[in-house]
């Protein structure tokens, strides 16, 4: 080989890596990391009597976030609808009190960069981000004008234990609503998340009446997963995390009774959620109640059911690479459907999640419920009155009970 061959060989080396690292893709930029800070479980509203959709209508819903964020997006839902929804115009805003917002926070909502949307039946879409700050635990509005159409079924939540509003026409710019209607269910909408760091993530409360706090107080935010999230803000290793309340009231693992069961809403109501690092299940006691009724049993199930059910759970959660705390079931007897029958499934069933494998640990809601005396009935203190939902200082006992170094594995 001639010098000049030699001298020619390095070189063309150089320009074919040259070439090679200017085909090649540009890096991309990581994506946004959005955590949800509010969420709640929609399931279906028969309108038979034609009351929604019959006029031009703007809902104004309130929501107390837990995470705070600079920015945020907002999900809406027509997840349950069997015709189109239209929504006209929308915005996002901090809330002051009743239903006037902070004019200055008011946020247009955009869905890709246009201001109205048409969701399809069975949908749901989320929002462009909106430049907002939202401080932990805010009252947020969510304004949102819907204008007269069919609506055969509505996307709701219907127990918000939160009261919300609604106006006629299109006023979601106005500062407060003029002689507006109360509404205590969700319309249409389905979560609000927030930018945040990349160390920030969700824990999603999955079950029924007792995490959508039944018999709390209205309006002063005293559910377990509210005073959970209130704990995790305070405790330094756990302040980037939020809580998302995916209890339905009346909900079942098994069975469709109020909303659908929770085998089936899992996919939507965990796992789609943005963020979601941790689960508590805290399901099964109205399936126990329902099966074991002394009135009108019904729909009999078995305490290995019961676990098959929470198991399905927990595999389809792992499989997503979220950690998963089953919770015992608090103390029924003497609720109006609790029986000796049933209160063998409970133990059975609280008996398995205290020594499961197939969970990463467990929280121990009955021990923190429980009268020390007589350990099957609720506490003086825990009981809310039904022998079956917990009073505001019961649900502060469960979420005093829980042991905040499982957020931080």
């Amino acid at each position: 080989m001639n010098s000049s061959a030699k001298t020619l060989r390095p070189a063309l080396a150089v320009l074919v890596l040259l070439l090679y690292t200017a085909i090649l893709p540009a890096s991309a930029a990581p994506p946004d990391h959005w955590v949800g800070t509010w969420a709640t479980s929609p399931f279906a509203l028969a309108n038979n009597d034609g009351k929604y959709g019959s006029e031009d209508t703007t809902f104004r819903q309130i929501v107390h976030i837990s995470l705070g964020g600079n920015s945020a997006r907002v999900v809406l839902s027509n997840e349950f609808g069997v015709e189109p929804l239209t929504i006209s115009s929308a915005n996002i805003a901090l809330r002051t009190t009743g239903s006037e917002i902070d004019l200055p926070t008011v946020r247009p909502l955009t869905f890709g960069g246009r201001g109205s949307v048409i969701i399809p039946p069975g949908a749901l879409i989320v929002s462009d981000s909106a430049s907002l700050t939202l401080p932990a635990f805010a009252d947020v509005a969510v304004s949102i004008f819907v204008p007269a159409q069919k609506m055969t079924e509505l996307t709701h939540h219907g127990f918000a234990n939160q009261t919300s509003y609604t106006a006629p026409g299109n006023v979601v710019g106005a500062r407060s609503l003029d002689a507006p209607q109360d509404i205590t269910s969700w319309f249409f909408l389905k979560g609000v998340d927030v930018l945040a760091s990349g160390n920030s993530a969700s824990i999603v409360t999955f079950g029924d009446s007792i995490t959508d706090g039944w018999l709390s107080t209205k309006d002063t935010n005293q559910r377990w997963p509210d005073l959970l999230a209130r704990r995790l803000q305070a405790n330094k290793k756990t302040r980037d995390i939020g809580v998302l309340n995916e209890g339905i009231s009346g909900n079942r693992i098994l069975h469709d009774v109020a909303g659908p069961n929770a085998l089936s809403r899992f996919d939507r109501d965990v796992l789609a959620q943005a963020g979601v690092k941790y689960l508590v299940i805290l399901e099964s006691i109205n399936d126990i109640g329902h099966a074991k009724s002394p009135i009108n049993p019904g729909d009999d199930v078995s305490a290995d059911d019961l676990i098959a059910g929470l198991t399905q759970l927990a595999l389809r959660a792992h499989t997503h690479g979220i950690k998963v705390y089953g919770a015992t079931l608090t103390p029924y007897v003497g609720a109006v459907y609790a029986s000796p029958a049933g209160e063998e499934l409970r133990q059975a069933v609280n008996k398995w999640i205290r020594t499961s494998s197939v969970l990463d640990g467990f929280i121990d809601f009955d021990k923190a419920t429980q009268d020390p005396a007589k350990p099957d009935v609720f506490s003086a203190t825990a009981d809310g009155g039904d022998h079956l939902h917990p009073s505001d200082p019961g649900y502060k006992a469960m979420a005093d009970s829980i042991d905040l170094n499982l957020f931080t594995k």
